[in-house]
């Protein structure tokens, strides 16, 4: 048995709409076994799927095959998370930057700050 790659990132949690899934995979973020495939690909048990997040890549290894979206509890049992430590800590030093940049809920710049950005950085 064999299923699409697009369908599998989605049954699994690794994106969140199967639209975003070939999107990811045509961009090149998602590849299977270190080759660029198109959303079409098959997947087969044994495959490992990297996914590149900002600057760190995921890895899992496929486990096995299902049809429909599973809980995330249930991921474990089709999925293995492989991602050397490295990564992991690549990862999350991007995200304690981008905290540093603009805390969390802020939202986007009121015109305000954005005039005194201006005003400071033409200064």
């Amino acid at each position: 048995m064999a299923l699409r790659i697009d369908k599998y990132t989605w049954a699994v949690r690794l994106t969140k709409t199967r639209s975003q899934a070939s999107e990811l995979i045509s961009k090149g973020k998602i590849r299977v076994n270190a080759t660029e495939v198109k959303p079409s690909r098959d997947v087969k048990v044994g495959d490992v799927i990297q996914v590149h997040k900002n600057s760190a890549v995921f890895s899992y290894k496929v486990l096995e095959l299902l049809e429909k979206r599973v809980g995330p509890k249930l991921v474990a049992i089709y999925l293995e998370d492989i991602t050397p430590m490295e990564e992991v800590e690549k990862f999350k030093t991007y995200q304690e930057a981008q905290r540093v940049y603009r805390d969390m809920g802020m939202g986007r710049p009121s015109k305000k700050d954005r005039r005194s950005l201006d005003d400071f950085l033409d200064f």
